[in-house]
């Protein structure tokens, strides 16, 4: 790296943040340039001269979330990067998180060599992919890869309307109630889907179905 990548820790726990924050300074190449409590105190920071390359981001914040964070990251700083640091490991909240153009995820439980492996591949190649997303995420974000659109033929109508379902952050009781059929069939599209797809996960299917275009980010 010929210059030193900016930091922003986003984080409400101030003792884990002061942590990080001499763990990062200590990386060669990284430096912290904000420290905030939460996502609005991470917006009065930020100003022109003072856009971070890299965001390590918490989900669960008072005042303004992970969530909300991220979509105003995605809008308003579209070059900088986010990895997401959090114990929350859901399905559902690394979905929207994926939704909302998050380059990758890391448990707060992580050592500082994962941190740093993480924050290097993210700079390097635009993702850190590991078991919370598993290899799908590169598949999604390198767009060099060999594309599985042709065996997206396979898939029959209710199989498609059943994977923009998959990729909100309804239940899949709740998909079932919205296509008017029972939670036995979602079953059988799930799994049919999977194996056309040659998916495990219902994260990389919503990584498939972002990249081969089925939803919009």
């Amino acid at each position: 790296m010929n210059q030193m990548i900016t930091v922003a820790l986003v984080d409400d726990h101030v003792l884990l943040r002061n942590s990080l924050a001499k763990i990062i300074n200590n990386f060669e190449g990284y430096t912290v340039s904000i420290q905030a409590d939460n996502g609005q105190h991470f917006i009065d920071q930020v100003t022109n001269n003072n856009k971070p390359d890299l965001v390590l981001l918490d989900i669960s914040m008072p005042v303004m979330d992970g969530f909300d964070t991220a979509a105003w990251i995605k809008e308003k700083l579209s070059e900088t990067k986010v990895l997401v640091l959090s114990m929350i490991d859901s399905e559902t909240s690394i979905i929207r998180m994926i939704n909302l153009g998050v380059s990758g995820f890391i448990l707060k439980d992580s050592k500082p060599a994962v941190l740093k492996n993480a924050f290097d591949h993210i700079i390097e190649k635009g993702f850190f992919s590991n078991d919370l997303v598993s290899n799908t995420m590169v598949h999604y974000v390198n767009k060099t890869s060999k594309s599985k659109s042709d065996k997206s033929s396979l898939l029959s109508a209710k199989e498609r309307e059943f994977i923009k379902y998959a990729c909100t952050e309804l239940t899949y009781k709740e998909i079932a109630g919205e296509m008017g059929t029972s939670p036995r069939n979602i079953d059988m599209y799930r799994d049919q889907v999977f194996e056309k797809l040659e998916l495990k996960s219902r994260v990389g299917l919503v990584i498939y179905a972002i990249r081969e275009g089925f939803v919009q980010i």
